[in-house]
């Protein structure tokens, strides 16, 4: 490659894999596979090598791992968390045995699986567990030790006092959990992780430690970065002493002076790794002794002593039999392909998801395509590219209408998914019934998913008003139910028919409107009747509202099938009115902003103030923002407010200037 081409090629990639690892790093999300990742971060590496002058302080190869979240504290590392260098085939293994043969002789080496989870440093003193990290950029992580502290592999004393221990290991979500996980967030309605690594990194960034423990997260440390007290010279030596103490390490390291029986170890891994229950996407070498790792030191970014194999993704071709429509919890209408079954990472492959009709669009799938299909991550099949299509085939087109109940799909502009909109579909039913009854909908009490789940299976609701319709006599009749908790639950459902309009609006799961939507809408129309009547541009001019949100609304009311399941509710006695009272319209254009834990009031309650005085609450600060309310452990919106130079109220300031209300 010449130099201009070269010079464009390497700020090409630069700007590309920085964004993909901000992506990745920072917001747990896979934009682009890991080998496609890697491939083009081995080209940048390849146009570096021969043009050093395109190397900048902002290039990808020159930085571990990524960026911190401002709402962590700040962990400086007391022994740096080093990134590891790749290798994409065996013989780059061999050339790294040989760069240490050259500096340290008869090296042994050490074989473990690469986790593809989340690394962290974990601290104990006197053997006790202190203080839990992110990696972050290697120098500098993020304080996570209370959602450490969820994770049930991580020990919380150790089996001996040793007096100061900080040892390095992967925080992953099995691949068990990440199903489960999956089939939770599909059943509220919440986006899906796209993969296990994505799940484990986004749940230990969790502010709650509750959201972190109901994830269940596991572990595995694989290194001692600093012990005080005991005096240990080798990696396996390490391990052991890691297990003695109470740690889960990996149980499948294995130890060699010959590179060649490393080669073959890593394959004999690779055919296995679709059997595990912990996702890893490699294996890595490093040398055992601790002396010799000294001796061969590190760069700027590796160790020298350490090299990272990454499994290439398996393919295999096969034949797509026929196109399957299922219609989620959510209404979205999803392709899933069945192919003639083929074995893939230790398992056998049989269906996969075509996503959505652009994909399909995209790669000209059709039933009798050949394909080929991979792994993805090693975890979910993914149709990678058509071969060729039949002479008389055609091009595959999603259905109009639903499968499930017959009403017409929609699919909105700038959205890939088609979806069904049919509050009354019966695919729906279920996700739809535990929104419903959710704490931000019509938050009845004692109705959580496990109830709903069970009124569904017993067929005692087969349709969102049927909840009104619930007695005694019949949830007496189901397990779990005695006479109290019945009388309770039908005290609490007949108490929800009392809430608020924006509840309701909210409780419907009208496409793109949230709670806080629903509250605009309920305090704009002041009554169900009047937002059914609303065209799309009277529902546009409200403050907040785009035209694909009141499109979304005027559209939804006009429903023949929604018309008939307000009159039901209507008819069961549900309150369709706005209960709001504006005391007065003192804070009318003032935006407040709530951070820490203020003395007496809740969050909502601080919320209900400001609004009931004509205010807005916005969840960030801005230089829109015209007063911000801190409490206790107030954090980052705290310090950008003073940098803003932003009024900071107590609840006290905030109350006085209210009346004292």
């Amino acid at each position: 490659m010449d130099f201009e081409k070269a010079k464009l090629r390497a700020a090409e990639l630069q700007e590309k894999l920085n964004y993909y690892g901000r992506k990745y790093y920072t917001e747990d999300i896979s934009e682009v596979s890991d080998y496609e990742y890697d491939m083009l971060y081995r080209e940048l590496q390849i146009i570096e090598a021969e043009y050093p002058e395109f190397i900048t302080e902002d290039s990808p190869t020159q930085k571990i791992g990524g960026e911190i979240y401002n709402n962590f504290e700040e962990v400086v590392h007391r022994v740096p968390l080093e990134s590891l260098h790749d290798s994409f085939s065996k013989e780059e293994l061999r050339e790294f045995a040989e760069r240490v043969k050259q500096t340290v002789s008869d090296p042994v080496f050490v074989l473990e699986p690469k986790f593809d989870g989340l690394s962290v440093a974990i601290e104990y003193e006197n053997g006790r567990y202190v203080r839990g990290s992110t990696r972050g950029d290697g120098t500098t992580g993020e304080d996570v030790t209370e959602n450490i502290r969820t994770i049930a592999d991580i020990p919380k004393v150790l089996k001996e006092p040793v007096p100061v221990l900080e040892v390095r290991g992967e925080v992953y979500m099995s691949n068990s959990s990440f199903e489960k996980l999956c089939e939770r967030q599909e059943l509220k309605g919440e986006k899906l992780f796209k993969n296990p690594r994505n799940a484990a990194a986004g749940s230990l960034r969790q502010k709650d430690a509750k959201i972190a423990a109901e994830r269940n997260l596991s572990a595995y440390v694989f290194n001692i970065q600093l012990i005080e007290g005991e005096n240990v010279t080798t990696h396996d030596e390490a391990l052991d002493r890691l297990k003695e103490l109470g740690f889960k390490v990996s149980p499948l390291y294995c130890i060699s002076k010959d590179i060649e029986d490393i080669i073959r170890s890593i394959d004999e891994i690779g055919e296995k790794r679709g059997e595990f229950d912990y996702p890893i996407d490699g294996a890595v070498v490093k040398v055992n002794d601790f002396s010799q790792r000294a001796a061969l030191g590190s760069t700027a970014k590796y160790p020298r002593w350490a090299e990272a194999y990454k499994y290439p993704p398996e393919e295999k071709e096969t034949t797509l039999k026929e196109i399957e429509i299922n219609v989620g919890r959510t209404g979205v209408l999803t392709p899933t392909g069945v192919f003639e079954p083929v074995s893939l990472a230790g398992t056998t492959v049989s269906r996969a998801t075509l996503h959505n009709q652009d994909f399909i669009t995209e790669k000209d799938i059709r039933v009798s395509s050949r394909v080929i299909i991979r792994k993805a991550g090693e975890i979910i099949p993914e149709v990678v590219a058509v071969i060729n299509n039949p002479e008389n085939s055609v091009p595959y087109k999603l259905p109009e209408f639903c499968p499930s109940c017959g009403e017409a799909v929609v699919r909105e502009e700038g959205e890939a998914a088609v979806k069904c909109v049919n509050p009354q579909c019966s695919a729906q039913l279920l996700r739809h019934l535990i929104h419903f009854a959710s704490r931000d909908a019509m938050d009845i009490d004692g109705m959580g998913t496990a109830i709903v789940e069970q009124l569904y299976a017993s067929g005692d609701i087969k349709s969102i008003t049927d909840i009104y319709r619930l007695t005694e006599e019949k949830l007496v009749a189901l397990d779990r139910f005695g006479e109290r908790s019945a009388a309770n639950l039908i005290k609490a459902i007949n108490k929800s028919k009392e809430n608020d309009l924006y509840r309701f609006i909210f409780a419907l799961g009208i496409p793109h409107i949230g709670a806080k939507a629903a509250k605009l809408l309920s305090e704009h129309f002041m009554s169900l009747e009047r937002l059914m009547n609303a065209t799309a541009e009277e529902i546009s001019s409200i403050e907040g509202f785009g035209g694909i949100m009141a499109q979304g609304v005027a559209g939804y009311f006009a429903k023949d099938s929604v018309k008939e399941l307000i009159a039901e509710f209507i008819a069961l006695g549900i309150n369709t009115n706005c209960l709001k009272v504006i005391k007065s319209d003192m804070f009318a254009g003032k935006t407040f902003v709530l951070t820490g834990t203020l003395p007496t009031m809740t969050r909502k309650e601080a919320s209900d103030l400001i609004e009931s005085f004509g205010g807005k609450v916005s969840g960030s600060v801005s230089k829109k923002t015209s007063y911000v309310v801190a409490g206790e452990e107030a954090g980052s919106k705290l310090v950008k407010a003073n940098q803003l130079g932003i009024k900071v109220l107590t609840e006290e300031e905030l109350i006085s200037m209210t009346g004292g209300n």
